[in-house]
């Protein structure tokens, strides 16, 4: 068996899981479903076909930086930020500051990558 037919036999529901939110993305925003409604289904799909995790092991088959994006992408100090960070927003769209939400959460976009970068550079040098 070579390592193309291994790959594909390891993380055949991973990727059957990709392909389908790929068409279900695609579809949905074709006939104009909810955002909402599409954002949950590529949730379900995405866990039921363990595609999330397979992507972080994809990401981690990148030599020398790979291993290191999928920690921090693991950390719990990361997904904690982001998510109190999503929390945030839903409260300021709610009262308004729609513009302000745009600019808060590129500068939370920008130190989770500073984050991830530093993390790497402080694990390699």
């Amino acid at each position: 068996m070579t390592k193309l037919q291994r790959f594909f036999s390891n993380y055949r529901n991973a990727l059957l899981a990709w392909a389908a939110i790929a068409v279900l993305v695609v579809l949905g925003f074709e006939l104009g479903v909810n955002k909402t409604i599409i954002g949950f289904v590529v949730l379900i799909v995405g866990l039921i076909g363990q595609a999330f995790a397979a992507l972080t092991a994809w990401i981690a088959l990148i030599p020398l930086v790979g291993p290191l994006i999928a920690k921090v992408l693991s950390l719990p100090f990361f997904w904690l930020l982001n998510g109190i960070g999503y929390l945030a927003s839903v409260v300021a769209i709610k009262q308004g500051y729609t513009r302000d939400v745009v600019n808060y959460r590129v500068l939370t976009i920008t130190l989770l990558i500073g984050v991830t970068i530093g993390y790497i550079l402080g694990r390699v040098i």
